[in-house]
């Protein structure tokens, strides 16, 4: 039942004590109800809540409860340093995913007007993220979902950058006699169909086909080592990410797709979190 009178200071007490929420998660949920900042908060923590608010703060924390991602929540997630519109139709982006953006950033820096492929863009993260600190680059996206292109469109005016995106899946989106880029990047499904990681956290949350190719998790690198150098300029990189586990196996079908200088990345936890390598063609 509803109380009839509920501060912030209650509900935050409640949403803590009560309910077991982090009280971080707890201001988070409120703020993104009532519209206001942190300090807003401790600065009015006697507001009396609208009957409206309450339920709308309530039904929140139950969703987080039942393991719901406060991304989800809230509609938003940091990345690079730049907020990000997220939804259940796009993977929820991940500090180890920066790795990729830096990595990609660093082989760019002595090109100009770099061309740029993200293939699975999801939020357009990492495509968006790519084209803001490079201006001068020019990038493209796709996804095969139509819901995803959607929103990263959105992300990308939001940070005022230029994305050309399209949609299709992997390289079914582009036309092969006009596209050809310096870089190609992608994170691609990389969970293979067993892992019990599927069903626990945040994942059981997320978009599947996002999350896993149904197989060993190896799919993508597959087809992506195959596909990339019809679209490849002339030493022409393609960069990926993938499982800590999987480094030497995407190292292996780069270097079996004639892809020369092929090197992983570690994280900043010591994992091998990204490999790359260049096609001459």
């Amino acid at each position: 039942m509803r109380p009839e009178r509920f501060t912030v200071k209650d509900c935050l007490a409640n949403a803590v004590m009560q309910a077991g929420l982090p009280r971080l998660e707890a201001q988070m949920l409120l703020e993104y109800v009532l519209e206001q900042p942190r300090v807003w908060l401790i600065a009015h923590d006697e507001y009396l809540l609208s009957g409206d608010e309450f339920d709308r703060f309530d039904g929140l924390c139950q969703r987080r409860l039942m393991g719901e991602p406060m991304a989800y929540l809230v509609g938003v997630r940091e990345f690079m340093g730049l907020p990000f519109e997220v939804s259940p139709a796009v993977l929820i982006p991940r500090p180890e995913t920066e790795l990729l953006v830096e990595t990609a950033l660093k082989w760019m820096d002595d090109l100009q007007a770099p061309r740029v492929l993200d293939l699975g863009t999801g939020s357009g993260a990492i495509a968006v993220a790519i084209a803001h600190a490079r201006p001068d680059a020019r990038v493209c996206a796709t996804d095969v979902s139509q819901e995803a292109l959607i929103l990263a469109q959105r992300n990308a005016v939001r940070h005022g950058v230029n994305v050309k995106f399209a949609a299709g899946s992997w390289f079914a989106a582009l036309d092969q006699a006009d596209e050809q880029f310096d870089l190609v990047v992608s994170n691609p499904p990389y969970i293979a169909a067993g892992d019990p990681h599927l069903v626990q956290g945040d994942l059981r949350f997320e978009p599947r086909n996002a999350l896993t190719d149904e197989s060993d998790g190896l799919a993508a690198y597959r087809f992506l080592a195959s596909g990339a150098p019809a679209f490849l300029a002339s030493k022409g990189v393609l960069c990926l990410e993938h499982g800590f586990t999987q480094a030497n196996a995407v190292k292996q079908l780069l270097l079996n797709a004639g892809f020369l200088n092929v090197k992983t990345i570690q994280d900043l936890a010591g994992h091998p979190r990204v490999t790359m390598g260049s096609y001459n063609g």
